[in-house]
C-alpha cells in the first residue's frame, strides 16, 4: 500500500472514522485501530467498536493498492501535527511510514485479519433532508441518559405515526419530542430505538444540503450522508410510556425572550454550584431567577416577560433548564406548568413540532 492525500482531507477522515474505534478492547485489542483501505484511487477508513461503525472514503493518489490496521489515535495524532500538504504513507511488512516535508514517523501496524469484517445492509434505503434531522437530533439526543444501567433509556425512540415521524428521547429528569410531520422511514406503526451516542455522531456528519439516506434492518441501521456511512446496533427492550407525562392542560404560562432568558440564566448559574437549583418566580411582567448557594452567595436577576396564571415559585435544574431554552426555536420561548411540583414543558412560540419537559427540584 502506498497513497498521498492532503493532510487535512486525510486528519479529518482519521479523526471521524477514530471516534467509532474503543480504548476498552477486551479481547480485541484491534478495535483500537482504524482499518485502512486502498482501492482505484480512493481511501476507505473504517473504525468499529462493534456496536458503533464509522466508514468513509476520500480520494487519494495511489501507487499501490493495500489494506492495513492502524492504532486510530496515535496516527491521527501524527497527522494532524505534520505540516501543512500532502502526507506520504506507505506500508511495508513490519511498519508504515507516513512523511510530510521533512517530518517521518513509522507505526507498528495491528493485526489486519482479526478486525472484524463488515457486513453491507441489505434493508430499503429511505431518503430524508439532512438539515431536517440534524435539527432534529440537536434538540431530541440532549435529553437521552447516560446511564448504561438503563440502556432503554440512552436511545432515542423514532417511531411512525399517522403524521409521520416522532422523535422521542428521556432521561427521567427531562424529556424531549420531535414531530417530523409528512417524513417517513419506518412501516407504520413501526418504532426502533436507536442508540443516542451514534445519533449524536450523525449530528457531526451530516451538513446542510446533503441527502441522508437511512437503512433500517432487524437488528442495525445505516446512516449514509456526504460520503460517510455510520452503522449501529439498534437496543432492544421496551421503551416507557412518555404520552401519559404530558397534561393536556396547563393553567400557567409564562412567555419570556429566549436570548434575555439564557443571558440571565448564565449569570445567575454562576453561583448555582453543586447542583443548587435556579428558582423562578413567576408574577405579572417580570420573571425573577435567583440562585442561593449555602455559604458561597446569593444570585438574582429580573427579566421582562409576561405571565398568565398563580403566583408561585419553581425550581429547576440549571444545565437542564438552559439544554432546553437552547434546544427550542424562536425568538420567545413559553413556560407551561401546572403548580411548582408538576412538570413543566417548554416550546419556541410559533414552533409546536417541540416541546422540552423538565421535572422541577424541591426547594424550602
Amino acid at each position: 500500500m502506498k497513497f498521498r492525500c492532503e493532510r487535512e482531507i486525510l486528519a479529518e477522515a482519521l479523526a471521524t472514522a477514530g471516534r467509532a474505534a474503543t480504548s476498552r478492547t477486551g479481547t480485541l485489542p484491534v478495535l483500537s485501530g482504524v482499518r485502512l483501505d486502498v482501492a482505484d484511487e480512493m481511501l476507505t477508513v473504517t473504525g468499529t467498536d462493534l456496536e458503533l461503525t464509522i466508514r468513509l472514503s476520500v480520494p487519494v493518489h495511489s501507487d499501490g493498492d493495500g489494506s492495513a490496521v492502524v492504532p486510530a489515535r496515535l496516527v491521527a495524532d501524527i497527522v494532524k501535527a505534520l505540516p501543512a500538504g500532502a502526507v506520504e504513507v506507505s506500508l511495508d511488512d513490519e511498519e508504515m511510514s507516513i512523511s510530510a516535508g521533512r517530518s517521518q514517523f513509522s507505526v507498528r501496524p495491528l493485526s489486519l485479519s482479526d478486525y472484524p469484517a463488515q457486513v453491507e445492509p441489505d434493508a430499503e434505503p429511505v431518503t430524508l433532508a439532512s438539515e431536517l434531522v440534524g435539527n432534529a437530533l440537536r434538540q431530541v439526543v440532549r435529553a437521552a441518559s447516560t446511564d448504561d444501567a438503563r440502556a432503554v433509556l440512552t436511545g432515542v425512540l423514532i417511531e411512525s405515526d399517522d403524521e409521520g415521524l416522532k422523535m422521542v428521547a428521556t432521561d427521567s429528569y427531562r424529556l424531549a419530542v420531535r414531530d417530523l410531520p409528512q417524513s417517513s422511514m419506518l412501516a407504520a406503526g413501526q418504532k426502533v430505538l436507536v442508540p443516542s451516542r451514534a445519533l449524536a455522531e450523525l449530528q457531526r456528519i451530516l451538513t446542510d444540503g446533503d441527502e441522508l439516506t437511512v437503512r433500517l434492518g432487524a437488528r442495525e441501521a445505516v446512516f449514509e450522508a456526504a460520503g460517510t456511512r455510520l452503522t449501529t446496533r439498534l437496543i432492544e427492550g421496551e421503551y416507557p410510556n412518555t404520552r401519559n407525562l404530558l397534561p393536556t392542560s396547563y393553567p400557567n404560562l409564562l412567555t419570556v425572550g429566549r436570548d434575555a432568558m439564557l443571558e440571565a440564566l448564565r449569570r445567575v448559574k454562576i453561583l448555582a454550584q453543586d447542583s443548587t437549583p435556579v428558582r423562578l418566580t413567576l408574577g405579572a411582567e417580570t420573571l425573577q431567577l435567583t440562585a442561593i448557594t449555602q455559604d458561597v452567595g446569593n444570585a438574582a436577576e429580573e427579566i421582562d416577560a409576561s405571565y398568565d396564571g398563580a403566583e408561585m415559585t419553581i425550581a429547576f435544574n440549571p444545565d437542564y433548564l438552559a439544554s432546553g431554552i437552547e434546544a427550542v426555536e424562536g425568538d420567545e420561548v413559553t413556560l407551561a406548568t401546572m403548580d411548582p411540583m408538576k412538570p413543566a414543558v417548554l416550546r419556541g412560540v410559533g414552533h409546536d413540532d417541540y416541546l422540552y419537559l423538565l421535572m422541577p427540584v424541591r426547594v424550602p
